[in-house]
């Protein structure tokens, strides 16, 4: 083989090498730009949802999407003169998404962790959450220790699953197989909790109580909790280059919080006027 053809022939194996390379530093870029100028210049910003997360961002029956966290987004960059567009994504694939750039922003009952402070920027907190136990009454299950042996259910890549992880003694070393079926939504979680496939669900506490107070039958379920297990604060995330679209988010928050709205906002959804929000670090 002459050397002209060995050169060809090389070029043609590390073509995509450097194909997938240059996607690769280009992404890197991506995620170290600040975007606030891009956002203004479309008068839109991008946000990504699982939308059948009760009561932060779901569908009505007519499609409708609703949600704390769609009015809280509305109402943050409606004071920018931006539109806050929702587009559904797959929640296990949602800082990929967001590296990606497919996404702005994550703003749906998202929590802070360590774990995801590696990848993502995070606006200042604005819900306090807790991770609890959902369970059938006629199970006879009464507390976290009552799952031994027992199967339990969660959705993939939320916070729940995380909390099994960092604090495997409080559940995970109880259960069958030490191992959780992973849901793509927690709605067929309680699909397969009603007909006995499992017999708990590890989900966050203001999903658990919305969802549950508007089934057909509430009386039917019971929620526990484990002060053992981590805190849960939701705040927005964003890719690490956006600190514009931080202090803006971070900002407007503060102002929600001042002129009454966010205690509006509140009280809609969960009937208290109350509301935590953390320092705009």
């Amino acid at each position: 083989m002459s050397k002209k053809r060995v050169k060809y022939v090389l070029f043609l194996l590390l073509l995509p090498f450097f194909l997938l390379s240059g996607c690769t530093n280009e992404t890197q870029r991506a995620n170290h730009q600040d975007t606030w100028q891009r956002i203004e210049r479309r008068h839109k910003v991008i946000i990504g949802l699982d939308d059948s997360f009760v009561p932060m961002g779901f569908r009505k029956k007519n499609g409708q999407l609703v949600g704390y966290d769609v009015d809280l987004a509305r109402a943050v960059f409606k004071q920018y003169g931006i539109k806050a567009e929702f587009q559904t994504i797959d929640w296990s694939m949602k800082e990929t998404e967001l590296k990606n750039g497919t996404i702005d922003l994550l703003w749906n009952g998202y929590s802070v962790t360590p774990q995801r402070a590696k990848k993502v920027a995070f606006s200042r907190v604005y819900l306090k959450n807790a991770q609890v136990l959902v369970t059938k009454k006629k199970a006879g299950i009464k507390n976290f220790n009552d799952m031994k042996g027992k199967t339990l259910g969660t959705q993939s890549g939320s916070t729940g699953q995380q909390a099994l992880e960092d604090k495997p003694h409080l559940l995970l070393d109880k259960i069958a197989k030490k191992k959780p079926v992973l849901y793509d939504t927690y709605p067929d979680a309680f699909i397969d909790l009603n007909a006995g496939r499992i017999q708990g669900i590890l989900m966050d506490k203001v999903y658990a109580e919305y969802y549950i107070k508007h089934m057909a039958k509430p009386d039917e379920y019971s929620i526990y909790s484990n002060p053992q297990m981590p805190a849960d604060l939701f705040a927005v995330g964003m890719r690490k280059g956006d600190k514009t679209l931080r202090r803006k988010i971070n900002a407007g928050l503060g102002r929600l919080q001042r002129d009454g709205q966010l205690a509006k906002i509140n009280e809609k959804w969960f009937g208290v006027k109350s509301s935590y929000l953390g320092p705009a670090n």
